[in-house]
């Protein structure tokens, strides 16, 4: 676990459980993005590195027969094997792939980038990759100019620290590199459909600044989202919601 951010060492190995089911499934565009700008097919060998509990994983599988999960955080690792278990998992981190040099055809981050960008990272996983690999990030965004999504940002926001963030912009530092092309982005929607305690409460209690607060302040918190999705106009009285997410992938090839 070493060089793991604590609010991630923390908070994904206590609520792994909520990551699995309050986390957004990844939008079937993925499919085509995997398949067009990763060039990703059933013979090609992909690594999803910081794999958490599978949820990009499973998508990878739907292309590819030689998948590798990599992942930092045991319960995350625990989590992933029961639900994947055709899946290759293994024990490592962006600076120390447990893999051979120029071994895989493609390496993706999904929701894990800004976790460990570095150079000391973009160079190990170059390592990985072969010439004319594949690297692609790629992370589910809440789409904030929904009212009601803005403020649950705003209620969360305080508690973040100096937890890396994606819109904070910090993992764009170590990119471009000597080792990649530039990073080429592509865009798509989708909604994480399901119960408020899934999609709002769950989703929430799993991210990793508030699952590693104490049990009174993470009560706390889900108090507020519940009352939110009680008597928020857009949300009140609704059995099924449907959350708003916006997804952001970037592809670049191993030069």
């Amino acid at each position: 676990m070493t060089g793991i951010h604590q609010s991630a060492r923390t908070g994904y190995q206590k609520n792994a459980d909520k990551y699995q089911s309050g986390r957004p499934d990844y939008a079937a565009a993925s499919l085509d993005w995997m398949r067009d700008a990763l060039a990703i097919g059933q013979s090609s060998k992909v690594v999803d590195l910081g794999a958490g509990t599978g949820k990009f994983t499973k998508r990878i599988c739907e292309l590819s027969d030689h998948v590798i999960a990599v992942e930092p955080v045991a319960a995350m690792r625990e989590t992933l094997h029961a639900n994947l278990p055709q899946v290759e998992t293994l024990e490592g981190n962006a600076l120390a792939i447990p893999l051979p040099d120029q071994s895989v055809d493609a390496l993706i981050c999904a929701q894990s980038f800004h976790w460990f960008a570095s150079d000391m990272a973009v160079n190990e996983m170059a390592r990985v990759l072969r010439p004319g690999g594949k690297l692609g990030l790629i992370w589910n965004m809440r789409d904030e100019t929904v009212d009601w999504v803005a403020a649950i940002t705003k209620l969360i926001t305080p508690f973040e620290g100096d937890a890396p963030r994606y819109y904070k912009g910090d993992w764009k530092k170590p990119l471009p590199s000597a080792h990649f092309s530039p990073l080429e982005k592509q865009s798509f929607v989708q909604s994480h459909d399901g119960s408020a305690e899934d999609v709002i409460i769950n989703r929430f209690l799993s991210v990793s600044f508030i699952a590693a607060q104490d049990e009174q302040v993470q009560a706390d918190i889900a108090e507020q989202l519940r009352d939110l999705a009680a008597h928020h106009p857009a949300l009140k009285g609704k059995e099924h919601i449907s959350f708003p997410y916006v997804t952001e992938a970037y592809s670049a090839t191993r030069l």
